[in-house]
């Protein structure tokens, strides 16, 4: 972990991405951003995720209206919001200015989940090449941030992404098939999925998502074995 030595830009962030470092601010008030480049990173297997049986009954219920790519700041917003189990964050002003300006330009994503008109839930991240760099997710309701992130992955095999980074392996990231990887090969991973063609897919066909997310079912069940 390093500490900033010069200015930061959206331009800067991808070249940092594509090198698999990413920054972090120690605090939502804090000035000073760091790179960040784990011994151990958080892949989350797109041949070989997992759905909770219990989250996918509760998804056949359709719970949430899902969308890409219509309120990114907003989810941004909520993401750094404080929340009972973390009132501070890693996201200070820069690095939402930062991210915002990404998603001006098409390098950033957001899905989101609505019950109502209300935002209940929802995640970002940085799409390069085929590979996706999961950022950070909120809830506000039951099941919203996992229902948006099989989501995610669903859009992300119909757009032909190779790698779903997810920076860390946490507990919550684990019961989806999350592995832990070494620095050395994700570095590998990352350097083929960087040159992969791939789209982030926003409008869909009607079916096909509810088609793809499906097969995934159909995967796990049948035990497909994930190659992070």
């Amino acid at each position: 972990m390093s500490r900033r030595q010069m200015e930061i830009t959206p331009e800067l962030m991808l070249r940092a991405y594509r090198i698999g470092l990413f920054p972090m601010a120690e605090s939502r008030e804090a000035r000073t951003l760091y790179w960040l480049d784990p011994e151990q990173r958080g892949v989350i297997p797109l041949d070989g995720f997992h759905i909770p049986r219990r989250l996918a009954r509760r998804m056949r219920q359709a719970p949430y209206r899902i969308t890409a790519n219509q309120a990114f700041a907003r989810v941004i917003d909520e993401c750094a919001a404080p929340r009972p189990s973390s009132p501070d964050s890693w996201i200070n002003e820069e690095i939402r200015g930062l991210f915002v300006a990404l998603y001006e330009q098409g390098h950033a994503h957001s899905i989101e989940a609505w019950q109502g008109e209300a935002l209940v839930g929802g995640l970002y991240g940085v799409a390069l090449g085929g590979a996706f760099f999961g950022e950070s997710m909120f809830s506000r309701a039951d099941d919203a941030s996992k229902i948006s992130l099989v989501n995610l992955v669903a859009r992300l095999r119909i757009g032909g992404f190779t790698l779903l980074d997810a920076q860390f392996q946490t507990s919550h990231l684990a019961q989806f098939g999350t592995q832990e990887v070494p620095r050395a090969y994700y570095k590998r991973l990352l350097s083929e999925a960087v040159e992969m063609p791939a789209y982030f897919p926003t409008d869909l066909a009607e079916g096909v998502l509810e088609a793809e997310i499906a097969k995934l079912r159909q995967l796990d069940q049948t035990g497909s074995e994930s190659r992070p």
